[in-house]
């Protein structure tokens, strides 16, 4: 697991109108919550949060918070981000303290592996799910789930309840929903549909016997 420092600094005052100030400095708003503890507001700098989730880990990334006294060396992951709808710069975060010893949820990358027989025939591999729901220790958190799909065939899928997790990881569902599938080649299905759409025409011009 992926571990990172963030220094922040409290902010006393809230509201949109703080909120703007300080994005009009360069600064994030932010909040730190978490069982046990009381929401806290603080502000990060863009770059360090940025530097802070860029590992491989992205979102996963264990961050230790530094630099305020009521959350100093609390343990967080960043739980959401907002960012602005066309400049794209971070208009506020969320931060989620965690404890290092109790299973949390998280989500991870789904990463296929190789390159399926159905491929190599001219069909398209499709993830459905690009990431999965797991429950495991914070330190024990995969950077991805790899799934092999060298075997699969136009027409084959797997489901959920197929994928092997980690030591220690689990992968809870309800459904046993679709994550990999392999569709045909799509130039053949519309070459068979102008077919049929030929056929119908000349049948539709066709004079009529008297």
């Amino acid at each position: 697991m992926a571990n990172a420092e963030l220094n922040v600094t409290l902010r006393e005052d809230a509201g949109k109108g703080v909120a703007r100030r300080l994005r009009a400095q360069g600064l994030v708003p932010a909040i730190v919550y978490g069982k046990g503890i009381d929401p806290c507001a603080i502000t990060v700098e863009p770059r360090a949060l940025e530097k802070a989730v860029s590992s491989e880990a992205g979102w996963n990334t264990l961050i230790t918070l530094k630099g305020a006294k009521s959350v100093e060396g609390k343990v967080v992951v960043l739980k959401d981000l907002e960012l602005h709808p066309i400049r794209r710069n971070m208009v506020c975060a969320d931060f989620h303290a965690i404890d290092l010893k109790k299973k949390g949820t998280f989500l991870v990358p789904v990463v296929a592996v190789g390159k399926s027989e159905g491929e190599k025939l001219g069909g398209g591999l499709q993830v459905i799910r690009h990431e999965l729901e797991v429950v495991c220790l914070p330190t024990a958190v995969p950077q991805s789930i790899e799934i092999d799909v060298t075997a699969l065939n136009i027409g084959d899928t797997i489901h959920v309840e197929e994928i092997e997790s980690p030591a220690g990881v689990e992968i809870p569902f309800d459904v046993n929903f679709t994550v990999i599938t392999v569709k045909g080649h799509k130039e053949e299905v519309e070459e068979v549909d102008g077919e049929e759409v030929e056929d119908t025409d000349v049948a539709e011009t066709a004079p009529e016997e008297d």
